[in-house]
């Protein structure tokens, strides 16, 4: 967004059960709500990947009320490396642990475009 315009959004898969915020580690739930690109990864399993800020606090607090580990490396990523020719066709069926993937040319356009501090909202 800028000055309150979304500038680009994008067709995503998300998390094997995507319906429902995340609650643990192993739902195969993709979070939902407000987080910060903090950091990325050039040479991950998937075509570029950028790590959002999940948990935070109050996903954090919300996992020890239920007793279980809230989950970590989330990430906006592309097609898992070597599957790059599955394209578009990977927006079939929600199909990551709880990360939001993209085509790879769209993770390449996102990764040039977004500094790390970046805002980013997962909506579901």
């Amino acid at each position: 967004m800028r000055q309150g315009q979304v500038l680009k959004s994008y067709r995503v898969s998300l998390g094997g059960q995507p319906i429902g915020p995340k609650e643990r580690e192993g739902d195969e739930r993709t979070p939902e709500g407000p987080y910060v690109i903090d950091s990325r990864n050039p040479n991950s399993a998937f075509h570029l990947s950028l790590h959002i800020s999940y948990p935070n606090a109050a996903d954090s607090a919300r996992a020890a009320k239920l007793g279980v580990a809230p989950g970590g490396a989330i990430m906006i990523h592309g097609i898992r490396n070597g599957l790059g020719w599955l394209g578009r066709f990977q927006r079939l069926r929600d199909w990551t642990r709880g990360c939001v993937a993209v085509t790879n040319p769209e993770i390449e356009e996102i990764w040039r475009a977004v500094p790390d501090g970046t805002q980013v909202e997962i909506v579901p």
